[in-house]
């Protein structure tokens, strides 16, 4: 049965599109992965849409991808067997905020600033901190993370209850307003992360922060990579409660001094910040200004200034839009594995002599506090020799991290970029988890081709 006769019964036309811009939009994410078109959009309003839409799909066996906006990085949202792309644009409204409870219900096409902007009326903040203005659904679906996850966690930690159409089309609920539960299986922590391989989410309860007292930032820059990290770890092992802690390394900052015209040296810096109040900030900026200064740093600088501030962030954050706008015609590639933070100083160290071997220009930052980095490349994926150092690359640096007990994936997910070393990660658990999948998902429509192969 054609696809558009399946929907036309199910939604209004102006929710139904094969607009050729559309479509394209649709087709790619902000990777460096090959696009593919959808056969047709839809934008359902409600829990409603989707259920007909999903089970619509599964019984004429059409694939169905959900999409954000489109800011993923292993291609996740990129439609490689045709199909539906549900585009959330419409259900974009915060349902309710429950002060008292610290607790928000959001619709997922709600972006993180709109969240944000919603909450400070409340004197509440949404803590996950991508960078990147992305959609809470899709924040959901891929488990991420960011800058402020040292202090506050990462999306796992702060979803309380989700709202999932089943591939069947069934409505279901995974948690409670509660702050804990030892009832049943935690399927809340089962769909977060789940790349909309499981179901689509329709609705997302999340849990929120006091905004707070005293908020400050700034940048502390050392002579070599091997200061920057054992600062990090001695702050982390003093139980000094930082907020955020981002490794920015001195290419990034060449890069940050080019695009944003600032003067910072251009050596290996630590972007961090403090969230309390003013007098018990005061002794933890002291206790880290020692630990710096034992490790022989260069500068100890923090900006008490709002604008300055967010302007030390906003270089931070942009970094890897940067680096694309300053080159046209190429696409990124930004590698992202975690290791144990004992194991940080040598993987840094190594990361660095590895870009240096390939002969690539890469850019190494890091959410280092969780022991998170990447490498930020910029390469012609129309050039196959450029393309194959960086994925070389992109190997060896998940190759060490998995060596050293940690993930190829830290916080971008694994889409259909990092599906080759599942097996690799998970070993026998990776049964498990296709199990999972073949049980809720049996005709395996939902996001086919991401983090297993459809028919594997």
């Amino acid at each position: 049965m054609n696809i558009l006769d399946v929907l036309s019964d199910l939604l209004e036309p102006e929710q139904i599109s094969t607009n050729e811009t559309i479509i394209d939009q649709h087709s790619k994410d902000e990777s460096y992965h090959t696009p593919h078109n959808p056969d047709v959009v839809v934008f359902p309003k409600n829990a409603e849409d989707i259920s007909k839409v999903v089970a619509a799909a599964n019984k004429n066996n059409i694939p169905i991808v959900p999409f954000g906006l489109g800011s993923s990085l292993e291609g996740h949202v990129i439609p490689y067997q045709g199909g539906i792309s549900i585009d959330f644009q419409l259900m974009n409204n915060v349902i309710e905020v429950r002060p008292d409870d610290f607790l928000v219900r959001v619709q997922p096409g709600v972006t993180r600033s709109q969240l944000n902007k919603e909450l400070k009326k409340y004197g509440l903040f949404f803590t996950v901190d991508p960078g990147a203005d992305a959609t809470i659904g899709g924040m959901t679906s891929t488990n991420a993370s960011g800058t402020t996850s040292v202090r506050y966690g990462v999306m796992r930690d702060v979803v309380r209850d989700i709202e999932v159409v089943l591939p069947d089309g069934q409505i279901i609920h995974t948690g409670s307003l509660t702050a804990k539960s030892s009832s049943g299986y935690h399927l809340t922590s089962l769909f977060v992360g789940s790349e909309g391989t499981l179901g689509t989410f329709s609705e997302i309860t999340l849990k929120v922060y006091g905004i707070p007292e005293t908020i400050l930032a700034g940048r502390i820059v050392f002579p070599t990579i091997e200061n920057a990290v054992t600062t990090v770890t001695n702050i982390l092992h003093a139980g000094i409660p930082v907020a955020r802690m981002e490794l920015v390394d001195a290419r990034s900052i060449q890069q940050v001094n080019k695009t944003n015209e600032t003067d910072y040296l251009e050596k290996p810096t630590v972007f961090i910040e403090f969230h309390g109040n003013e007098a018990g900030l005061k002794q933890d900026v002291a206790f880290a200004e020692s630990i710096a200064q034992d490790n022989d740093c260069d500068e100890f600088i923090f900006e008490h200034d709002s604008k300055k501030r967010a302007q030390l962030w906003e270089a931070r954050h942009n970094l890897a839009y940067s680096f694309s706008h300053s080159s046209p015609g190429k696409k990124m590639m930004v590698t992202d594995v975690c290791v144990p933070i004992s194991e940080l100083t040598g993987a840094i160290i190594d990361a660095r002599q590895a870009i240096e071997q390939y002969g690539l220009d890469g850019a190494l930052v890091g959410h280092v506090g969780d022991g998170n980095y990447h490498a930020i490349l910029m390469l012609d994926p129309e050039n196959p020799t450029e393309l194959e150092k960086a994925t070389q690359l992109n190997q060896h640096l998940v190759h060490y991290a998995l060596d050293k007990g940690g993930t190829c994936t830290g916080e971008h997910g694994v889409g259909t970029g990092k599906m080759k070393y599942q097996q690799m990660e998970h070993g026998p658990a990776f049964e498990v988890m296709r199990g999972i999948k073949k049980t809720l998902d049996p005709n395996g429509i939902m996001n086919p081709g991401k983090i297993f192969e459809i028919n594997s």
